[in-house]
């Protein structure tokens, strides 16, 4: 089945009516009693072509083809229009359907060196993954490096021992005076190097003479690093090498890519020719040799005459289904483009994740009382932490919604009636015993009591301190005094009171207030083992780190 960007493509093809002399030159067939089966033998190779298109079928319906157009020429006077229409139907939709393989083919492939090249990209980019990557590739390489130092001992005619792989034999069996060029033992190791050579870096690197830099004699710092200057040039050199092999396999693919997109719009740009062919038979050959030229990458060749359209066909079908897919794939072996294969890349994690395993197990039971006392611990820290910082702020929190609270925050309702009652009372009996108040007037200064206003008392008061000493021992200076400390004591209460009512109206802030920074820890918590466990899955608001990597690359 064609992949949609092909379908959106041969959706205008549409297959109209045709003249008799499509696609061919008529020969006089015999009647309908002489067909011999042939026009149902083409309506099945026409219904046939309704499945997937592959190179067998091509193949059986081009053989087809040939058995109708051998049984026309044994016997036939006179024209069937309607076995000339069906085999140009089946022609027209061979090559549509061919057409249609070929722009698949050339976009998996580009396809496919895009992602491979991403993923050299993505090593290249980080040192710690070219680490990682040598690691991986550490047997295969030694592999190769054992291969070709046999096979040198082989042609040089010398013995194979254990002494032939240590690195003075190493360096007699493969001698290297040009920093620029690298030999087949560097090749061996890093196979790139065969398709280029040592770069600036790396020779730099890989033939510096480590000459001692003077430093002064005190200097311990200065001394041990230039004793570990070469050690850290030999490190980085293997690193700069995986580096470049990395790096040289993704211009190769990208290349590959550019190469694969070119042929895709050349491809593209074929469909208005492609249906010009179909409403003009003549066309048929220099559309299937175009075609072919585009598939194989080759120039076209006009001067070769042409073929029978359905040998044409078969060549096409040949090069769209074998030839360029066979080449492809060498292409890319050869190379060795593609990422190294699963085990390649497991055999580290494979080979270290046992004994590491084991290892934790052993500890873990060797010392499982202290891990059993640290479970309980943490298990003891989850609850106080649920239930006192979670729970019971959020029943504080319904609480407050659902009823709101009665009680005073700072002071209470109770506390304030009595004082200013006792105030009252105070103020009443000293303007009874000393004003001489009747009732009505006795109810008056009750009422401005309440109100805050002691006008009477203060009266009496400033004329007590004009004789403080005769008022406090026979007066009433003692009295007005203890009536304003309560005075001050009231106002005092209805401050506070005011401050109550104010904690009350934000009441139900503070209590969110309280419960947010649990709210926060167990968000973040959350969030981190959510990122943890469905990080590389796509899964999330915007399907994951990758799938944004892949919308992004698709934009550009």
């Amino acid at each position: 089945m064609p992949s949609a960007f092909a379908q959106h493509l041969i959706k205008p093809l549409v297959l109209p009516q045709r003249p008799q002399n499509a696609f061919s030159t008529s020969r006089p067939l015999s009647s309908a009693q002489q067909d011999g089966g042939t026009k149902k033998k083409l309506q099945d190779s026409l219904s046939t072509l309704n499945q997937p298109l592959s190179h067998t079928l091509v193949v059986g319906t081009v053989g087809s083809l040939t058995e109708a157009e051998q049984k026309r020429e044994i016997s036939a006077p006179v024209v069937d229009s309607e076995n000339d229409l069906l085999r140009d139907a089946i022609i027209a939709k061979l090559l549509v359907g061919l057409y249609a393989e070929g722009i698949d083919s050339y976009l998996s492939q580009a396809t496919e060196a895009e992602t491979e090249a991403e993923w050299w990209a993505d090593i290249e980019r980080s040192r710690w993954n070219l680490a990682l990557y040598l690691l991986q590739t550490i047997p295969s390489r030694l592999l190769n490096l054992t291969r070709v130092v046999i096979q040198t001992l082989h042609v040089q005619n010398l013995p194979l021992t254990l002494s032939a792989f240590t690195p003075a034999s190493l360096r007699t069996l493969f001698p290297s005076s040009d920093p620029r060029r690298s030999s087949a033992l560097q090749e061996a190791l890093f196979p790139h190097l065969r398709h280029q050579s040592l770069s600036v870096t790396s020779s730099a690197i890989l033939y510096s003479p480590f000459t001692p830099t003077p430093t002064s004699p005190g200097n311990i710092f200065a001394k041990c690093w230039q004793a570990l200057e070469p050690l850290l040039s030999l490190t980085r050199l293997p690193i700069e090498l995986t580096r470049q092999e990395c790096a040289y396999k993704r211009k190769e693919l990208e290349k590959i890519r550019d190469q694969r997109a070119e042929s895709l719009g050349c491809l593209a740009h074929m469909r208005n020719e492609l249906a010009l062919t179909i409403q003009e038979p003549q066309r048929i050959h220099a559309c299937t040799r175009t075609l072919i030229s585009i598939v194989k990458d080759e120039p076209d060749t006009n001067g070769k005459p042409y073929s029978e359209p359905i040998v044409e066909l078969l060549a096409l079908s040949t090069a769209v289904f074998t030839t360029q897919k066979v080449a492809h794939q060498k292409f890319l072996e050869s190379k060795e483009l593609r990422r190294p294969s699963r085990l390649t890349l497991m055999w580290p994690r494979l080979l270290l994740l046992p004994p590491l395993c084991i290892y934790a197990l052993r500890s873990a039971y060797a010392s499982r009382a202290s891990l059993t006392e640290l479970a309980r611990d943490a298990k003891a820290t989850a609850e106080g932490f649920v239930k006192g910082w979670l729970l019971d702020p959020l029943k504080d929190v319904i609480k407050t919604v659902r009823a709101g609270s009665q009680d005073g925050v700072i002071i209470q309702k109770e506390g304030i009636a009595a004082d200013l009652a006792s105030l009252e009372r105070m103020t009443l009996s000293l303007a009874k015993d000393q004003l001489k108040y009747d009732a009505e007037q006795l109810a008056n200064l009750s009422k401005k009591v309440k109100l805050g206003d002691l006008t009477p008392v203060l009266e009496i008061y400033e004329e007590d301190i004009r004789s403080p000493l005769k008022s406090a021992v026979t007066g009433t200076l003692l009295r007005s005094v203890f009536i304003q400390v309560q005075k001050a004591k009231v106002d005092i209460d209805q401050t506070l009171a005011g401050i109550d009512k104010l904690l009350k109206s934000q009441e139900l802030t503070f209590a969110f207030v309280g419960v947010a920074p649990a709210f926060g820890i167990v968000y973040l918590l959350g969030g981190t083992l959510f990122a943890l466990w469905y990080g590389g899955r796509g899964i999330g608001k915007y399907g994951g780190k990758r799938n944004m990597c892949s919308v992004w690359s698709a934009m550009r």
